[in-house]
């Protein structure tokens, strides 16, 4: 692992350089951050805030392993915070919640509680998505006009927007997918979103790659950005991530640049308030 003053010192190399000092003032909304018990406990919520803050960010939508951490964040900054419902109680849930019986209640619980704009991250796999929590997931999305942040294959994907054609659904990673399958499940699903946390290949050097440059300008309304904060230690690349965006999407035309950046966030999810 890179040591943290060593992420730091290249974060604050991005921040001056001329093409990141270029796109500097370009606001960044991260469609994909987490804030989990375990990050809750060696950042503090302030802390939490003052990183983001830091990063320049517009808006972020954050879930949590828990649901506290993420409450923590919006009582802090809910200029700053668009809350996602992760149905998972702790780390472990990530590959049992698909089966666990006690997780819809729990959900509905939450719901009930508390505000929200989406329901996810949550990660399911082909004939999974068909399971009744799945189901059941895509049912309250549905009654509560939650988007749904899905880490999934095609199969998975296909099979969500069967339980519901009007779905809002944004993939996580665009589903690591190659730029062809993206295409295509895009020019598919009207309601399909893509979030490019935690994938570099579409830009490096401060330029966008040939193929994905195509993709972007075909679909101009459909991608977000996003850090993926899934450890703790992942927290200490929220800024370095901004500015690293900042400096491939100063290689697109401006508009396109300000769509990808933080228009089609707030689109999708800052021009209703959370319910």
């Amino acid at each position: 692992m890179v040591p943290r003053h060593a992420r730091l010192l290249v974060a604050s190399a991005l921040a001056m350089s001329p093409l990141a000092a270029t796109a500097a003032d370009l606001p960044v909304f991260d469609a994909h951050v987490h804030y989990s018990h375990d990050a809750v406990e060696v950042l503090p919520p302030a802390d939490a805030i003052a990183v983001l803050r830091k990063a320049g960010l517009k808006r972020a939508l954050v879930s949590s392993s828990g649901d506290d951490g993420t409450q923590k964040l919006v009582a802090l900054a809910p200029d700053l915070i668009l809350p996602s419902l992760r149905p998972y109680r702790t780390r472990a849930d990530v590959s049992t919640w698909v089966r666990d019986e006690t997780l819809v209640p729990w959900l509905e619980e939450r719901l009930a509680k508390s505000r929200y704009v989406a329901i996810g991250e949550f990660h399911v796999y082909g004939a999974d998505a068909d399971l009744p929590n799945p189901r059941r997931v895509v049912e309250l999305a549905k009654k509560h006009r939650l988007v749904l942040h899905a880490h999934s294959d095609v199969d998975a994907i296909e099979r969500l927007f069967r339980h519901d054609p009007r779905a809002r659904v944004l993939w996580a990673h665009s589903g690591f997918e190659r730029p062809d399958e993206v295409r295509a499940m895009l020019r598919r699903h009207r309601n399909l979103w893509c979030d490019l946390a935690f994938r570099s290949e579409h830009g490096s050097d401060g330029k966008v790659d040939p193929a994905w440059r195509s993709l972007f300008t075909e679909f101009p309304d459909r991608f977000m950005v996003g850090t993926d904060s899934y450890t703790p230690e992942r927290w200490h690349y929220v800024v370095e991530h901004a500015n690293w965006s900042r400096a491939w999407l100063a290689d697109l035309p401006k508009d396109l640049a300000e769509r990808i950046a933080w228009r089609n966030g707030e689109a999708l999810f800052g021009a209703a308030p959370a319910r």
